[in-house]
C-alpha cells in the first residue's frame, strides 16, 4: 500500500536528520516521507531540501509562516491525497512518537480504516510527563470520550494512520480545529462516519532536544471546544446521511 508520512515542523533541525534516517529506515519501501515546514528560522526547511535532493522517498511542502499544527497536517493530507497515496499518517518531529511503531501502524491499516497510536490502552503509558500533565492529558482524553460518546481511549493523541477513503469522506475542507482539537475532530469525525478504528499501545516519550510547543492553555482551549465540535460534527455528519426512502 503506497502511503506517506506527514510530518509538521518548525525549528526541528536537531531532530530532523536523525528522524528521517529513523523513519525511512523502520518504514516499508512503499512509505514515503514529506516534511511540512512552516518557515522554521533556524533553518529547517533547508535542511528538509537537503535530505529530499540525496534520497527520493522524502519530500518537503513549504510554508509562509507559523500557520498551525492543523492546518500543516490537512495541507500535507492534501498534498499526499493528490499524488495517489493510500494510507497518511501522522506523526511528531521530536521523537516523542517513536518510528519504531511504524511497522505496527501499517499493518493495522491493512485491514483498518484507521490506525490510532494511544497511550491510554494497555501497554500505552507516558514517560518523563510530571503529574500534572498526565492528568491533563488523561483527563482531556476522558472529557472528550465522555462528551462525544465515543469509546476511544486516546483522542488527543498525534500518531495516527488513516486510510485515504477517510480523509476524503471527512473533507479535509469542513476541518476548523488546530493543535490538540485537530486530534479530536478528525477522530470524532471519522467514528461518526462508521470508519473502523483501532487503538493500538504506544508510549510517549517528552522530546529530548528543543522546547515543547504545546502548553496547558492550548489543552484547555481544545478541551473548551469539545461540545462545538459536537455539536458541529454532528450537523456535517447528518447532512451527508442518505435520506430514508430515497
Amino acid at each position: 500500500m503506497r502511503s506517506l508520512i506527514v510530518v509538521p515542523t518548525y525549528n526541528e533541525i536537531e531532530n530532523l536528520g536523525l528522524l528521517v534516517e529513523a523513519v525511512l529506515g523502520r518504514a516499508p519501501a512503499s512509505v514515503d516521507l514529506l516534511v511540512v515546514d512552516d518557515g522554521s528560522p533556524d533553518g529547517t526547511g533547508r535542511a528538509a531540501d537537503a535530505l529530499a535532493a540525496a534520497n527520493a522517498r522524502v519530500q518537503v511542502l513549504h510554508r509562509s509562516g507559523k500557520l498551525g499544527l492543523g492546518t500543516a497536517y490537512v495541507a500535507g493530507f492534501r498534498w499526499g491525497l493528490e499524488r495517489g497515496y493510500e494510507a497518511l499518517v501522522q506523526m511528531d518531529a521530536d521523537f516523542s512518537h517513536d518510528p519504531s511503531y511504524l511497522p505496527r501502524m501499517f499493518e493495522l491499516l491493512e485491514s483498518h480504516d484507521g490506525a490510532i497510536g494511544s497511550r491510554y490502552v494497555a501497554g500505552g503509558g507516558t514517560v518523563n510527563w510530571g503529574l500534572g500533565r498526565k492528568l491533563l492529558s488523561r483527563g482531556g482524553s476522558l472529557y472528550s470520550r465522555l462528551i462525544l460518546g465515543v469509546g476511544l481511549r486516546d483522542f488527543t493523541g498525534g500518531f495516527n494512520g488513516w486510510r485515504r477513503k477517510v480523509l476524503e469522506a471527512v473533507d479535509l475542507s469542513t476541518l476548523r480545529s488546530d493543535g490538540y482539537s485537530f486530534q479530536i475532530e478528525l477522530k470524532y469525525r471519522a467514528s461518526l462516519l462508521g470508519f473502523r478504528l483501532k487503538e493500538f499501545p504506544i508510549v510517549f516519550a517528552d522530546r529530548k532536544v528543543g522546547k515543547s510547543k504545546m502548553n496547558r492553555a492550548i489543552v484547555l482551549e481544545a478541551l473548551a471546544r469539545v461540545w462545538q465540535l459536537r455539536m458541529r460534527a454532528r450537523a456535517l455528519t447528518t447532512a451527508r446521511l442518505p435520506v430514508p426512502g430515497k
